[in-house]
């Protein structure tokens, strides 16, 4: 009754579209849960995402839970998840998401997760990296541990928002780099981001992975901006 009258007071709602949750849902309403622009991208492979990395990195699997689309239920969410501080989001969706590569069969092909990592000072001013959000809910699903801390941002970028897919290149050139303090000697590695545009930042992140001599690469974002 307590728990009600609270609820009343203070009445939780969907991170997706704002509307009152039932007793039972948490985070996300099942409306929105069941209407979440899946990519599939774990059933068959997408070659607008695969191309991203074409002739550039090689990787095994590429991987994106949803489609981001501008001024979307998906843009709501992650905003959520960078700017508000709801966590929570990330990790449920890295659970689901998970769930559905371990029923697919993809639970046996990694060794690690790893995140792309933040630069320490946008790290400090938010709290927590957002793409260890969603690695954490994988990591709990599929049974693979996971680490924040193995990829390391040597410096902090300018935006790539308004740049060209060779600007977005250049400026991550040279930003990451592997902890000395790491073994990845033939691992399989699979390497979470938030969003893909253009896929320089992982691509980036990609080349310093492979200077570790890791064993396999594989990708996969909460959202693909579509």
């Amino acid at each position: 009754m307590f728990e009600a009258f609270i609820n009343l007071l203070f009445p939780r709602t969907c991170y997706a579209c704002y509307q009152p949750l039932e007793s039972a849902e948490q985070i996300i309403c099942t409306k929105c849960h069941l209407d979440l622009p899946k990519t599939n991208s774990h059933l068959e492979p997408l070659p607008e995402l695969r191309h991203k990395f074409l002739g550039k990195v090689e990787v095994k699997y590429a991987f994106s839970y949803l489609k981001f689309v501008k001024g979307g239920k998906i843009q709501r969410l992650m905003h959520e998840l960078k700017y508000r501080g709801k966590q929570e989001i990330g990790e449920t969706l890295g659970r689901w998401y998970g769930g559905d590569l371990r029923e697919s069969g993809f639970s046996g092909e990694f060794d690690m997760i790893l995140t792309v990592p933040l630069h320490k000072k946008r790290l400090r001013e938010r709290g927590y990296n957002q793409s260890d959000c969603f690695a954490k809910g994988l990591s709990e699903s599929l049974g693979v541990m996971w680490d924040g801390s193995i990829l390391i941002r040597t410096k902090k970028t300018d935006s790539q928002i308004s740049k060209t897919r060779t600007e977005r290149f250049l400026n991550m050139e040279d930003v990451f780099v592997v902890s000395d303090s790491a073994d990845l000697k033939r691992k399989r590695i699979l390497l979470v981001d938030d969003t893909i545009t253009t896929g320089a930042t992982l691509e980036a992140c990609i080349i310093a992975l492979q200077k570790a001599d890791v064993s396999e690469i594989s990708v996969v974002t909460i959202a693909m901006v579509i």
